[in-house]
């Protein structure tokens, strides 16, 4: 006797599942982790030529305004310590004259006197500070050029409404670049700093000696002493700007860097750009061109048409074990190919039928195929016992 089947009770019953026991906490997962590196990725790849251009083009360059610095203090100093009789000249000619011709004389205190003395005044300005101020404008100029060549980047001072918004200036004040900005500034206070403490403080027995010498000589051995010390600071800073030049390096590689994506999709412009395309396939056509002309003065013989078609072909064993297409054209080219070969002195054959076979069947630099060989070897047959060729 069969028991009733209860469908419902035969169906599978699934438990509920357990509550969490006290105290467990659900896991986390961190699902960045399972994201892809977004369209990017990371910048691993170095910059191509064309952002290289491009940033030029918008004033970003690597340059080292330390290395600038550097080269313009070091050159000033050396500018005024050669040129510093000349200018101690200008100056006590210009306080005689202030304190005797313009002052003695009448009308010194008009309106014109005083225009005379601020006349003079200026001239003199520019004949003591005009030499140095030019020497160091061009080494200014050089110092930039050595390290960016010359260029006039309208981009860089263009105007660009975000550079007076105040929230991204606020957090260009307080960015990574500013932050090392003021370490170095806080390093070069400490360098000179250091340096003209340790120069002072080893020198304070010449000094005390100068207390009861002459005006002269305190002028004279205060201004070499003044010397001493720019050009050694000078020399810190540049050393300092060496490696401020090395970190400037560093960064600017680094910020260039392109992502994959990046390096793919500027490769995609630059090759869907037709213009380019164009210049491409014609500089390539031209080397085509140029490469196979070049090569019909090597060929054994020209195989034409007579004017529709021409094909040099060259047999040499050594380098392989069938004839060699060198060159082919039809037309204008094949008007070329002849002319070439008229001027190198390469033996013209006409074969209709083989010219347009090995035209249809052969590529430049491919080997004559099989069901040719006799075709061709009778044509290189008949040219080496006109020139008393042997053949190998």
């Amino acid at each position: 006797m069969k028991m009733p089947c209860d469908k419902r009770a035969a169906r599978p019953r699934f438990a509920a599942p357990e509550a969490d026991p006290p105290g467990a906490r659900p896991l986390a997962l961190n699902l960045q982790l399972f994201a892809a590196d977004g369209p990017g990725g990371e910048k691993t790849e170095t910059a191509t030529p064309k952002k290289r251009e491009d940033a030029r083009k918008k004033g970003q360059v690597m340059k080292s305004s330390e290395l600038v610095t550097a080269v313009i203090l070091l050159v000033a100093f050396f500018t005024l310590k050669m040129c510093g009789g000349l200018i101690y000249e200008h100056i006590s000619l210009f306080t005689a004259r202030a304190l005797s011709d313009f002052a003695l004389a009448d009308g010194s205190f008009t309106l014109n006197g005083l225009y005379r003395l601020y006349e003079y005044a200026f001239l003199t300005f520019l004949a003591c500070a005009g030499p140095v101020l030019a020497i160091a404008y061009v080494a200014a100029f050089a110092a930039n050029a050595a390290q960016v060549g010359f260029s006039l980047n309208v981009g860089a001072i263009a105007f660009k409404p975000g550079k007076i918004n105040p929230i991204s200036g606020f957090k260009r004040m307080f960015s990574a670049k500013n932050a090392v900005n003021l370490v170095k500034s806080l390093l070069k206070m400490l360098i000179v700093g250091a340096l003209a403490y340790s120069y002072i403080d080893g020198r304070l027995g010449d000094l005390m000696l100068l207390m009861g010498a002459e005006v002269p000589l305190i002028v004279e051995r205060g201004v070499g002493m003044l010397f001493d010390l720019a050009f050694r600071v000078c020399a810190a800073m540049l050393i300092f700007s060496l490696f401020d030049y090395g970190y400037q390096w560093w960064r600017y590689e680094k910020d260039m860097k392109m992502t994959k994506q990046e390096v793919k999709e500027e490769y995609k412009q630059m090759e869907g750009d037709p213009k380019i395309k164009s210049k491409i396939k014609e500089k390539q056509r031209q080397i085509s061109m140029l490469r196979m002309m070049n090569s019909v003065p090597k060929a054994d013989v020209v195989i034409t048409n007579p004017t529709h078609f021409a094909v040099a072909v060259l047999y040499d064993p050594a380098e392989a074990d069938a004839p060699v297409v060198l060159a082919k054209g039809k037309d204008y080219i094949a008007l070329r190919i002849r002319q070439a070969a008229k001027d190198s002195n390469v033996p013209i054959v006409e074969n209709r039928q083989l010219a347009r076979a090995l035209y249809d069947s052969t590529e430049i630099g491919g080997k004559v195929p099989a069901e040719l060989y006799q075709a061709v070897a009778e044509v290189l047959a008949f040219v080496y016992n006109l020139s008393n060729k042997k053949i190998v």
